[in-house]
């Protein structure tokens, strides 16, 4: 599976927990999850290239509790406990 694909995926299953997904130049800092009104926002840094885009998020969808009742395919569930041992 293509680092585009995963990061589309990964995209796709924020949406469905409700998370606002927004794109933006963030002067290449990766992006990350914050509360806006307390609704949760997932921002994409569009200045980043995707692979950098996608462990920033990898890194957020991670941390959501919510995430280990979703499924995914083997590779992005991989990715998501290695980094989780990572930390």
């Amino acid at each position: 599976m293509s680092v585009d694909a995963k990061l589309s995926t990964l995209l796709e299953v924020a949406e469905s927990l409700g998370i606002e997904v927004r794109h933006a130049s963030l002067e290449g800092r990766g992006g990350g999850l914050c509360r806006i009104k307390g609704k949760r926002v997932l921002f994409v840094d569009l200045e980043c290239d995707r692979a950098t885009r996608y462990h920033a998020v990898l890194h957020e969808i991670s941390q959501l509790p919510e995430i280990d009742d979703v499924f995914l395919g083997p590779e992005l569930r991989e990715d998501i406990d290695r980094y989780r041992a990572e930390q």
